[in-house]
């Protein structure tokens, strides 16, 4: 029996029923370590209120913290089930977050799922669903995509101690693709199975990541 210390955790936070579902539909053969799947709940102060109880666990001390779920695309040429990695996330309140191991994820996604196109980039945050004039706006500020959970999860994260964080988020609604319109489903069912498929990718970056031992 070896007497090495346990690796940190991961703990994967989203905030929705079906973002959840296809995680933990996923293969977790080739985890590296413990695995928690957190749904916190749409909206920031949700998120916050979900991420810090669930570091304040004992079994989570320590964790690596990695958001993901779906995402509002903005810059134009964007499509459902295209990839977004985060170079750092953006709150509303303008609060900045830096995202570690961006390169490894982007080579991880990329060998994931062949094919499909992977952003990199600022995420930026919102308090509600973005719509019309508002992309234009927040793209104007070099942001490539927006979602309401990621800056949150990252921050609330950094709160409980320093740790290794990041995002990844599957585009479902895009300037030329919005969820009003005819499509929407075919996009939300290709953006879910690319979430499904990408999760190995988190684990190989969790692997490679130079993780404190428990």
């Amino acid at each position: 029996m070896s007497d090495a210390p346990a690796p940190a955790p991961l703990l994967i936070a989203c905030a929705l029923g079906i973002e959840r579902l296809a995680l933990r539909g996923a293969d977790r053969g080739s985890a590296g370590g413990p695995v928690t799947v957190l749904r916190t709940g749409m909206g920031p102060r949700a998120t916050e209120r979900s991420v810090t109880r669930a570091l304040g666990d004992p079994a989570l001390r320590g964790a690596v913290v990695l958001a993901t779920g779906f995402c509002a695309g903005l810059a134009p040429g964007m499509h459902p089930g295209d990839l977004v990695v985060a170079e750092e996330t953006r709150g509303p309140d303008g609060a900045t977050t830096p995202c570690e191991g961006t390169d490894l994820l982007v080579k991880e996604l990329v060998r994931a799922v062949p094919g499909r196109t992977v952003h990199t980039g600022p995420l930026t945050g919102s308090d509600h669903v973005v719509r019309g004039h508002e992309r234009s706006e927040m793209r104007a500020t070099g942001a490539i995509a927006v979602d309401m959970e990621s800056a949150a999860t990252l921050h609330s994260a950094l709160r409980q101690g320093a740790r290794p964080v990041a995002a990844v988020r599957v585009v479902v609604d895009a300037p030329e693709h919005e969820l009003v319109r005819i499509g929407t489903v075919r996009g939300g069912i290709s953006a879910f199975r690319v979430l499904r498929a990408v999760v190995p990718a988190f684990f190989e970056w969790h692997r490679s990541l130079p993780l404190p031992r428990r």
